[in-house]
């Protein structure tokens, strides 16, 4: 027996016990027979199939020698190298090894004899015989094995997989080696060339993607799987349209970035969501992974309780920092926010702060009680058409609210402003706000110890009041979907590459700068709208509504004489942002008229050279001075 053989691991049940010793012995009968066979055989050949009752006795005698120095040889790789599955390839291995090694020492006792009871021929001949005979013995069990462990068409359903990747393949094998999996492979598909014909687990593949409605007709499979880890959202989109073309259902395996260090498995097979079908290139998961600074660091984020803030918390509370203060003027935020980080809500922790920015005193003496390390600003109104309106709320939350932050922080090590793509040649209130706090920001910088710098990223994914929520919600409601220009373009992120952008700024960001991610193309919404509605039963109706005011067609990335510069990594511009006095802030009034009030942030809001401050008092230019200039209530 070839003791490197998969055996049963001990129990104590004696049943159990009794069935191993059963296959021990077993395959230690069938390997000694494998010698004497192969021994026969071999001699048989050499007597040109004229073997004598003699020499038959002596040859299976030798040949049951060698079936003991093989179990004996066996036994020893064990003892010193370990044992391996039965029929896997180590074990193949060396059980080549150990019947090499048997040949040899039996051959080298023969030619040291004057008197051979068997030609010398006979131990590498009959020693290959044998190591087939064994090989064969195990590949059957190994079959027998993977088809008994395979599911069954009852319990499962039928698929192909698409693709035939190191991910397609490792969800072939863990499908077929699971009998309770609830897929059964039938088919496979790829268009590489020198795939087609190959068989794989037993599985065969039958073409490429203009095969894909032929293969669901011969298999009888009912669903495609997408087994490209990373693929290119037109490769998806592709498949997807002529599965459905052809009656089956279509899923994903989700890309690598959502399978690192774990083993692919069935239950990682998923439905297609927006963000495969628009093909976000989740380059933010590509960036280098630098410590960005937060082991063991006081580390505090305004607008916690927002898709951002919460997110940011979710991952800084993995970094182990010494202590994560979150706050926020949402208390029902809050406590879905320490629900998620920590599983309770029981609000009674410090660690929760309830507090609103236009409250500059209460920032001001909570950063003086806390006093934190880092600081993530992600507390800010967000709704352009709302802030359009309401010009006013835009300048007391994320102007002035901004600036009571900053003034607050004056002693931090890293303070991370929260932009906009908006901000980049900014037409709306929105913009003009985010642009003005990336200015407040830069004069921080400059007259400040730390370092402080904004992050500029697009529209996110699945946010609360995102374009892909009000999508869904109009679905699900049976509403026609409402966009607002046929061409209109943005660009999208999911909520962890935003963050990610975040996390990377407190490590590669330079004061005073502002960062914009390398975001890929920009999407069009209509096919966003379009997407979402072909995964519905009954596709609802698209309407066009127009542009709505200080909206753009398509976003600006830079602003006038912005230029995409890329430093410390090829995924990250840098832009210089001029300094803005806090001062020149004071003057503005969130109860005038609104059209004023929109004036005078797109004044404050321009590059310097870009046209005349109104309405601002005469302010000190030299750098240093950074004096308390928020207004009163």
């Amino acid at each position: 027996m070839s003791l490197t053989a998969e055996t049963p691991r001990p129990v104590l049940t004696p049943p159990v016990r009794r069935q191993a010793w059963r296959r021990t012995v077993a395959l230690i009968a069938s390997d000694t027979a494998a010698w004497i066979a192969g021994f026969t055989v071999a001699a048989w050949a050499r007597y040109e199939l004229a073997l004598t009752a003699g020499a038959l006795v002596r040859v299976c005698a030798v040949g049951l020698i060698a079936g003991i120095l093989h179990v004996v040889a066996s036994w020893l790789c064990r003892r010193y190298w370990g044992r391996y599955p039965l029929g896997s390839l180590p074990e193949v291995r060396v059980l080549a090894y150990t019947a090499m090694g048997t040949a040899a020492l039996l051959l080298t006792g023969l030619l040291l004899l004057t008197e051979r009871p068997i030609p010398a021929s006979v131990p590498p001949v009959g020693g290959t015989v044998a190591l087939l005979g064994m090989l064969s013995l195990r590949m059957a069990y190994r079959y027998h094995r993977d088809r008994s462990l395979r599911p069954t068409i009852p319990s499962a359903t039928p698929v192909l997989l698409f693709g035939l990747g190191s991910a397609g393949q490792a969800l072939l094998r863990a499908m077929v080696s699971d009998p309770r999996s609830r897929y059964l492979p039938v088919g496979l598909l790829d268009d590489d060339p020198d795939k087609q014909h190959l068989r794989l687990d037993g599985v065969r593949v039958r073409g490429g993607r203009r095969e894909i409605a032929v293969a669901l007709r011969e298999s009888g499979a009912s669903t495609v799987i997408f087994s490209v880890a990373n693929a290119d959202a037109e490769l998806i989109r592709e498949v997807r349209a002529a599965t459905l073309a052809a009656g089956a259902a279509f899923k994903v395996l989700p890309p690598v970035r959502e399978l690192v260090d774990r083993q692919i498995s069935v239950t990682d097979v998923r439905d297609v969501d927006i963000n495969d079908l628009l093909g976000r290139r989740h380059v933010v998961a590509n960036l280098q992974s630098a410590d960005t600074g937060l082991t063991g660091r006081r580390i505090l984020v305004t607008g916690a309780g927002g898709s951002i803030g919460s997110e940011l918390c979710r991952q800084i509370a993995q970094a182990d920092p010494a202590e994560l203060i979150m706050l926020d003027r949402d208390e029902s935020a809050l406590h879905s926010l320490q629900m998620s980080i920590s599983g309770r809500a029981l609000l009674d922790s410090s660690e929760l702060i309830l507090a609103d920015l236009r409250d500059a005193a209460r920032i001001t003496r909570i950063m003086t009680e806390r006093r934190p390390d880092i600081v993530f600003h992600a507390a800010a109104l967000k709704h352009l058409p709302l802030l359009q309106q309401h010009p006013g709320e835009a300048v007391q939350t994320n102007v002035w609210g901004t600036l009571a932050v900053l003034e607050a922080c004056r002693g931090v090590a890293r303070f991370v402003n929260i932009s906009t793509d908006k901000a980049a040649n900014p037409i709306s209130v929105l913009g003009y706000s985010k642009r003005i706090t990336e200015r407040l920001t830069a004069y921080a910088a400059q007259n400040s110890a730390g370092t402080f710098l904004s992050v500029r990223f697009g529209n996110v994914l699945g946010s609360r009041g995102s374009v892909v929520t009000a999508f869904r919600a109009q679905i699900e409601a049976g509403l026609p979907i409402t966009v607002t220009h046929p061409d209109v373009t943005r660009y999208l992120m999911t909520v962890q590459e935003a963050v990610h952008l975040v996390l990377q700024a407190t490590a590669i960001g330079r004061d005073g700068e502002a960062l914009v991610l390398d975001m890929g193309r920009p999407v069009r919404i209509d096919d966003v709208a379009r997407q979402l509605a072909a995964q519905t039963p009954k596709p609802p109706q698209i309407i066009y509504t127009g542009l709505r005011p200080g909206e753009k067609l398509h976003e600006d990335l830079f602003g006038s004489g912005e230029v995409d510069v890329r430093p410390l990594h090829p995924l990250i511009s840098h832009v210089p942002v001029p300094a803005l006095h806090p001062a020149e802030v004071t003057a503005l009034d969130p109860h005038a008229d609104p059209d004023k009030v929109i004036e005078h942030l797109a004044r404050l809001s321009a590059q310097p050279d870009q046209g005349t401050r109104i309405g601002a008092p005469e302010v000190p230019t030299t750098p240093g001075q950074w004096t308390s200039t928020f207004p009163s209530p």
